[in-house]
């Protein structure tokens, strides 16, 4: 441990770690030894200079992503078991599949590895590192997940580049970390519908893998329905609601990156002719200037907010948003909305809806509440990881 860096807790601080929370909060260090630089690994100590955990270390307000509750040596047997038991994980919640064969195989805290993303496209792992620690393991990560694979996956691409301090990533650039064929896009499946991924330029790793149960249980809705999706990005709920029969669906985004990608995703599935019209346009103006209605209308924006600073102007955005979105709503329709924020919780969330509802003067029911899927697991430990909520509302 000579060459370790330890961080040494105050005393009763330690408790957090005793029940498992991944995080060291800066404020419960009481002592720092070996000059601990972003990306180090760190012992942490409680008061009695007893080792209690491993983790990557931080210089900001979250100092220590917890990787192990003991003292652990991060190295290749470390990543390869890890990885391993994600694999597990997935293959009992029944990833991949005939019909899927995109899911996310690591997210973060929900399997033990805070500040990692591993989005899976086929034969391609998109690797999204939060952390300067877990970014310079990437190599290690990267063996793993094509060792465990069962020869699927064959290519691992890197795209962290913009989720890391631009001091460290400034040199960096998001590019293959093992790469077997000449590729930045796959054709994959959802439950047996196809999209294109583009993880080089598209959000996030490519694809909004989180909602995919809620883009199913809206096609139970959409038979002979007309469907406005908003904030459309690549399409994912238009082509649910087409599938599933729906009259008409208009997919609204401000990217017209984004818009090319729902055309292309329409004519993948179907020409759907006379079916589908895709508008370039900002949500809000278009929500102000359109007089149709809707009998489902679904708000699926980006996160508003990314840290408590800036949670009351989010809290406003999303009344704002939602107000204008339920004069969309036919009466008797249906609206399925959501908040990815993380620092908005559940009730906080509903409680904008209401105030949403009371602004458009509507009368609103909630008729089901929707989150995120199984292979986006959450840490019981660490309730921050559920960030994904929506709501299923019947209005009128």
């Amino acid at each position: 441990m000579s060459n370790i860096s330890t961080i040494k807790l105050k005393k009763s601080k330690e408790q957090i770690i005793q029940r498992f929370h991944p995080w060291v909060f800066s404020g419960a260090i009481a002592q720092k030894k070996g000059n601990p630089k972003d990306g180090d690994i760190v012992k942490v100590l409680n008061y009695k200079n007893e080792i209690i955990a491993t983790g990557h270390y931080n210089n900001g307000s979250i100092a220590v992503r917890i990787l192990a509750f003991s003292d652990k040596e991060i190295n290749t047997t470390f990543w390869d078991e890890t990885i391993h038991a994600a694999f597990q994980k997935r293959i009992i919640l029944g990833f991949p599949n005939s019909k899927t064969n995109c899911y996310r195989l690591i997210h973060a805290e929900g399997d033990h590895l805070p500040g990692l993303i591993v989005d899976i496209y086929d034969d391609v792992a998109v690797v999204q590192c939060h952390s300067i620690g877990m970014h310079r393991c990437i190599e290690n990560i990267a063996g793993s997940i094509v060792r465990f694979s069962e020869g699927k996956i064959k290519n691992v691409y890197d795209k962290s580049n913009h989720v890391l301090p631009s001091y460290y990533s400034k040199d960096k650039t998001n590019s293959f970390i093992i790469q077997n064929e000449e590729k930045t896009k796959n054709i994959v499946l959802e439950n047996g519908h196809q999209f294109l991924i583009d993880w080089a330029l598209g959000q996030k790793t490519g694809f909004f893998l989180d909602q995919r149960i809620n883009r199913q249980l809206l096609g139970e809705y959409a038979k002979d329905k007309t469907v406005l999706n908003t904030f459309c990005y690549s399409g994912g709920f238009s082509i649910y609601a087409l599938q599933q029969g729906a009259s008409l669906v208009h997919s609204v985004d401000i990217s017209q990156k984004a818009i090319d990608w729902t055309n292309e995703n329409v004519e993948l599935n179907r020409p759907f002719t006379g079916k589908h019209q895709a508008f370039t346009q900002d949500v809000l103006q278009f929500l102000k200037e359109e007089e149709e209605t809707y009998d489902i209308v679904i708000v699926d924006p980006p996160a508003f907010a990314k840290n408590f600073k800036k949670r009351h102007n989010a809290v406003q955005g999303y009344k704002r948003l939602n107000a204008l979105a339920f004069q969309r709503v036919k009466e008797g329709g249906i609206m399925l909305t959501f908040s990815c924020s993380q620092v908005i919780d559940a009730l906080l969330f509903q409680n904008t809806i209401v105030a949403a509802a009371l602004e458009a003067q509507k009368k609103v029911s909630i008729i089901g509440r929707l989150s995120q899927p199984t292979d986006h697991p959450v840490n019981l430990f660490h309730p921050e990881g559920s960030y994904l909520k929506g709501l299923i509302l019947l209005v009128g």
